[in-house]
C-alpha cells in the first residue's frame, strides 16, 4: 500500500523540521508584522515624553545592575494586577524604550506604577538598604550607587534618535551638563519616579 503524503512527512524527520519551521514562520509573521504599522503599539500615550538626561543614565544604571532579573515592568489587565499595580499597560507608554524591560520574573514587585507612589528619600533609603524600609525584603542592597555619576549621556541620546526617539540638538548638547555633579544614586531614583506616570495624563 502506498504511503500517504502525510504519513512520508511524519516518517521524514528532514521534513518535519522544514515544515514546522516554515509553519512557526509564517505564524509568527502574521502576528507580529501587523504590530509594526497598528496605531496603538506606535503611538505614544498622550504626555509620554522621552526620558530626560538624568531618567536616562538612571535607566541605563538599572540596566547595568540588573534590576529586570527581579522586577518587570508590565502590568497585565487581570484583576489581581490591577488592584495591587495599577491601571494595566498600554503599548503606547513603551514607545521610547529601547529595550523595553516587560520582563515576566517577580521575585519583587512590578514597578511600571512605582513613579510618585513613593518620595526621592524612600527611593534612596530603599537601594542603599531594603531592610531600612521593607525589612522583610530580600533585595539586595545597593551603597555603592551613591558615587558621582560618570557617563556621556549625550552621545547615548543621539544613538536613541537613530531609533525614532525625538530628542533635539538642544536636549542633545546640554545633556551631560545637565547631569553633571549627580551620583547614579540620583540618576536611578529619578529614573524610578517616571516610570508609568505619563498614562495619568490620559482621558
Amino acid at each position: 500500500m502506498a504511503q500517504s503524503k502525510h504519513e512520508m512527512i511524519e516518517k521524514s524527520v528532514g521534513w518535519m523540521i522544514v515544515l514546522t519551521l516554515l509553519t512557526v514562520s509564517v505564524g509568527g509573521l502574521v502576528e507580529i508584522v501587523p504590530l509594526f504599522f497598528q496605531k496603538s503599539t506606535t503611538t505614544p500615550v498622550e504626555g509620554l515624553e522621552p526620558y530626560d538626561a538624568l531618567e536616562l543614565a538612571g535607566r541605563d544604571v538599572y540596566l547595568r545592575e540588573g534590576c529586570y532579573n527581579c522586577h518587570s515592568q508590565m502590568i497585565r489587565p487581570f484583576r489581581a494586577e490591577t488592584e495591587r499595580y495599577g491601571h494595566y499597560s498600554v503599548a503606547g507608554e513603551y514607545v521610547y524604550d529601547h529595550p523595553f524591560q516587560w520582563g515576566s520574573k517577580r521575585t519583587g514587585p512590578d514597578l511600571h506604577r512605582v513613579g510618585g507612589r513613593y518620595s526621592d528619600e524612600w527611593h534612596r533609603v530603599h537601594l542603599i538598604n531594603p531592610r531600612d524600609v521593607v525589612p522583610e525584603s530580600n533585595m539586595p542592597a545597593f551603597p555603592w550607587l551613591d558615587r558621582p555619576l560618570k557617563t556621556d549621556i549625550a552621545a547615548r541620546m543621539k544613538a536613541l534618535t537613530a531609533v525614532g526617539v525625538p530628542y533635539s540638538d538642544e536636549q542633545i548638547s546640554g545633556a551631560n551638563a545637565s547631569i553633571e555633579g549627580k551620583t547614579e544614586l540620583d540618576a536611578v531614583v529619578a529614573y524610578l519616579q517616571g516610570l508609568g506616570t505619563a498614562l495619568k495624563t490620559v482621558k
